[in-house]
């Protein structure tokens, strides 16, 4: 799940990328609505953590826009007005969710997933290739019953390659979904992931390399 954080605190806006990256998410975070902008512009995210009292442009026209916009990204608005008015303000403005200040982070991270969810084309709660079956909402995998031991980023290759069931995924989606946007587009780290994964998932090989084109789920 790719997930932009909109904070103007900025050592509040660190602590929810670092917490939902901890989640496996790709997060990027920028501190003020003109930046948000220019992420939304270039970039494909699920999701859309939103405070309201933004400097630069307002986090009410961010909103705004991306409703006017027709934009699949979810909007979850996490905000310290917290008055039902408010509430029912921030939802007419176009947000699918609105979470006052202070907030419970696994509460946050449940929403944020919920939200991933209506993003995208919807999946079985549990996702499953020959042997090897995921859970996204435990967060655990497992292969002919053997439970794997997973990093976040392992989970987050192997969920994309579920996900897309029987179609190749290039490299380049798979670094656009499962990092962020500090990953060096040049740098090996899909390929070096990719095999601490397939050891993990041990033998015969389930993950296929179709040449010139990326990677796909299943055996040969």
């Amino acid at each position: 799940m790719r997930v932009l954080v909109v904070e103007d605190f900025e050592v509040l806006a660190a602590a929810i990328g670092t917490g939902l990256r901890r989640e496996g998410m790709a997060v990027d975070v920028v501190l003020d609505g003109n930046d948000a902008l220019e992420h939304l512009a270039v970039t494909r995210y699920d999701v859309v953590v939103l405070d309201r009292d933004l400097p630069g442009v307002h986090g009410d026209e961010v909103c705004r826009r991306l409703a006017a916009g027709r934009s699949p990204t979810r909007i979850l608005m996490l905000t310290a007005a917290s008055t039902v008015a408010d509430r029912v303000d921030g939802l007419g403005l176009g947000a699918d969710d609105y979470l006052p200040k202070p907030f419970d982070f696994a509460e946050l991270t449940a929403r944020v997933r919920a939200l991933g969810r209506r993003s995208s084309v919807p999946l079985p709660p549990t996702l499953e290739s020959g042997a090897v079956t995921l859970d996204p909402a435990r967060r655990v995998a497992f292969r002919d019953g053997r439970r794997l031991d997973l990093s976040p980023r392992e989970f987050a290759l192997l969920e994309c390659l579920l996900a897309a069931a029987d179609r190749v995924v290039s490299a380049e989606e798979l670094l656009e979904r499962a990092w962020d946007e500090a990953a060096d587009p040049f740098t090996t780290t899909v390929k070096t992931t990719m095999r601490r994964l397939r050891a993990k998932l041990g033998d015969p090989p389930v993950i296929q390399t179709v040449r010139e084109g990326g990677y796909r789920i299943g055996e040969a």
